[in-house]
């Protein structure tokens, strides 16, 4: 009996070495994890988004409802690639699930957008140097019968009041989100591999429509100074802002009603190429500090 206890208690006492030994293993395997926070890619749509992952090293796919995220590693580095579908509700939920779940350095939002810019041509890219919801507007009071007026609506900023934006005169404004400079800079310094067109810092616009009437994108561009227009990028930075993570949107003509610069769906693997190359130079940038 004393023999078996004695087994007992050996075999007790190995079992509590092995698994302290997989704790300390795991915090050092979190503690490691931890000292890199990932770059996160974002991507509305699979030609948005794929092309870009399939260049990272040991890819692992994690879903988070409808979201996808493909997490991998860039010279060494963890660079985490979403493909968070399209529209700012997609866009901003699947924001806030990567900012919770991976805590991110930094946030670049890219993919294709429509020009706002007569002098900017498909293949084109703008780096934005400030996002902007141009989705968020209050309409002026006309009753029934006398029409509609969208040309005297005017900004209202969400986040300007705790109570109704519509009622506050501190909400009737434009509100920016600013690219951060470090994400800028490393976008600046390699805009030269981009052979395809040429790199701009400019302003981009976000709303759930979608604009056809060049009198309308006119209007945007000329109250609001937008370069391009698309349907993610300012809700992903509303979200970044709030946990303050940096941000930059960078976008790619893929066409250009104001000049007649037709569609072409090849834009959206030439803008990863040119993210792909800001990533890197933003990683060596952090390996350099």
């Amino acid at each position: 009996m004393k023999k078996k206890l004695t087994s007992l208690a050996a075999i007790a006492a190995l079992s509590a070495a092995m698994l302290a030994g997989c704790s300390s293993a795991a915090k050092l395997e979190t503690k490691a994890e931890g000292a890199q926070k990932p770059i996160l890619i974002q991507g509305p749509m699979p030609i948005e988004a794929e092309k870009f992952a399939e260049r990272l090293d040991k890819v692992k796919v994690e879903k988070s409802g409808n979201f996808v995220f493909y997490k991998g590693k860039l010279d060494k580095y963890p660079v985490i690639v979403a493909k968070t579908g399209k529209g700012m509700e997609n866009t901003a939920a699947a924001t806030a699930i990567a900012i919770e779940k991976y805590d991110p350095a930094a946030i670049i939002n890219q993919g294709t957008s429509g020009g706002h810019d007569p002098s900017l041509n498909v293949y084109d890219i703008v780096l934005g140097e400030r996002t902007v919801n141009i989705g968020s507007l209050k309409t002026g009071h006309l009753e029934e019968g006398e029409g509609i007026e969208p040309t005297n609506w005017i900004p209202m900023d969400l986040m300007a009041s705790e109570g109704s934006a519509g009622e506050d005169p501190d909400a009737e404004k434009i509100r920016y989100y600013d690219g951060d400079e470090n994400l800028l800079a490393a976008a600046n310094a390699v805009k030269d591999k981009h052979k395809k067109g040429k790199v701009v810092e400019g302003t981009i616009g976000s709303a759930d429509l979608w604009n056809n009437e060049v009198d309308r994108i006119n209007w945007f561009h000329e109250n609001y100074g937008t370069s391009v227009e698309e349907m993610e990028g300012a809700a992903a930075a509303q979200i970044a802002g709030a946990y303050d993570v940096p941000f930059l949107g960078i976008r790619i003509l893929s066409n250009n009603k104001t000049n007649g610069g037709q569609y072409d769906p090849n834009t959206a693997a030439a803008n990863q190429d040119y993210v792909y190359e800001v990533v890197k130079q933003y990683i060596s940038e952090i390996k350099g500090k």
